[in-house]
């Protein structure tokens, strides 16, 4: 389908989505994502030139269903997949995609560090109908003995290399400043972020300022021709509760808010990522925080966790935060695991991250009221008093998962037809008293229903 899109702009200098919005066009993606996200297409052209929402579709990704991240649509997720150096394979990483997408994740990022990378991504992009992102500064490590070896040059290669494979956006570690790293001082847990680690230490090792801040319009040219959006990465994220909301952080923040409108003035599509860990009654503050200062571009953020002591059950203390930055303004959540700080996640790990993620996304709509956010719950609900668990489990997040603990202890006759579950049991079943009490749209249903006939069953 895209093919026919992307051939009809091959001719262009400039084939970002803003730079089409700016000319007043809308084009195919834009069209598709209006009718996807149930909005009118000027608005989503409007919102894209405007900054607040971004359509990630690079050119060389024909196999893409557009889809838009912005405060303006549905709050979405991201999936992280990727090998390591210690474990995993491009067979391993194919089933973690397949079964992100499958649960609903809207974008996945590759953040291999192991071997065959290039491989790896390659054959992501050509099985992924959601956006691709990825750490370009990953491979460009691979390719290299030590990361004083690292150079410019070689930077923006590997950069170009992945947008001509397809890559939708790349996270860029371009904010981090050799001006901020003496703020870190006092941090628990100092530089969490892998691709803000490996620039500040080049930045110490060469004593100078970090070269994708300085070759920042290079980088924008790459991303012009083949409509990579940037992620502005946050290098200096904080890693716990206590290094949250700190001098380093903001320092960064007030770079990234500076290098979004360099971005847009070239016609780049941006993205700005946020932090990490974050106590509960700061998160909204660091959302109006991003929303002001990098002027509404849309906030991608990485949990937070809200609390620092429960390894194994991360996939959870980060969902509540993610809620809360969704109801606050965030426009994409990137998942965590049960595997975060332990190791690495396998498909397993990335079903139960992909379906906390849903829930705390869903919940973040629902909260803002967007148009229709609520309709699945109220089906499901209505499915649930009725009894109809077939339903119920179609209307689920995870379908299989919700059959497979209603049917673990019923009898085998019982599994479609119960009208109770093994909690309560019939006599003690709230909907069935109620629908015999006429309360709920169940009594309409079930006429046949009476207290007396539940008395007797008792």
């Amino acid at each position: 389908m895209r093919n026919a899109w992307i051939e009809k702009r091959s001719q262009d200098a400039c084939v970002t989505q803003m730079h089409y919005a700016r000319q007043g066009v809308i084009t195919e993606e834009m069209r598709f994502v209006a009718a996807r996200e149930d909005l009118d297409a000027e608005f989503v052209r409007a919102e894209i030139a405007r900054g607040r929402m971004i359509i990630p579709a690079n050119r060389c990704h024909p196999e893409l269903e557009p889809m838009a991240i912005g405060i303006g649509s549905r709050c979405k997720i991201n999936a992280n997949i990727g090998n390591s150096a210690v474990t995993s394979d491009v067979h391993g990483e194919l089933e973690k995609l397949h079964r992100a997408v499958h649960l609903g994740s809207d974008t996945v990022m590759d953040l291999s560090t192991g071997g065959d990378i290039d491989n790896i991504r390659e054959t992501i992009l050509r099985a992924s109908p959601v956006p691709i992102g990825t750490v370009p500064v990953y491979q460009a490590l691979q390719e290299v003995k030590d990361v004083e070896d690292l150079t410019e040059e070689g930077l923006l290669a590997v950069v170009e290399h992945q947008a001509r494979q397809g890559v939708d956006y790349m996270t860029i570690h371009c904010g981090i400043l050799l001006e901020h790293l003496p703020l870190v001082e006092g941090r628990i847990t100092g530089i969490v972020s892998r691709g803000g680690a490996i620039m500040a230490q080049w930045m110490m090792a060469h004593r100078r300022q970090n070269p994708f801040y300085t070759r920042f319009d290079d980088l924008l040219d790459i991303c012009r021709r083949y409509d990579v959006t940037l992620s502005l990465g946050d290098s200096l994220r904080p890693g716990c509760l206590h290094d949250a909301s700190d001098k380093a952080q903001f320092a960064e923040l007030d770079t990234l808010g500076e290098l979004t409108r360099r971005a847009w003035a070239q016609d780049v599509q941006v993205m700005v990522e946020g932090p990490g860990h974050v106590p509960l009654d700061q998160i909204r503050m660091n959302v109006e925080r991003q929303q002001e200062v990098c002027s509404e571009a849309p906030f991608y953020v990485l949990g937070p966790l809200v609390t620092d002591i429960a390894p194994g059950y991360d996939h959870i203390t980060s969902a509540i935060g993610a809620a809360v930055a969704g109801w606050a303004g965030a426009a994409m959540l990137c998942y965590v695991t049960p595997k975060e700080h332990l190791g690495l996640p396998d498909a397993n790990d990335v079903r139960d991250g992909v379906i906390a993620y849903k829930i705390a996304a869903h919940a973040a709509d629902i909260a803002r009221k967007r148009k229709g956010a609520r309709e699945r719950d109220d089906a499901l609900s209505r499915a649930r008093f009725a009894f109809d668990w077939n339903r119920q489990f179609a209307l689920s997040l995870d379908p299989e998962r919700a059959r497979e603990l209603h049917d673990a202890t019923l009898p085998e006759e019982y599994f479609k037809s119960a009208e109770f579950c093994s909690m309560c049991g019939p006599k003690f079943c709230s909907m069935r008293i109620s629908q015999a009490l006429g309360v709920g749209e169940g009594l309409a249903n079930k006429p046949e229903i009476k207290i007396e006939a539940l008395s007797a069953e008792a």
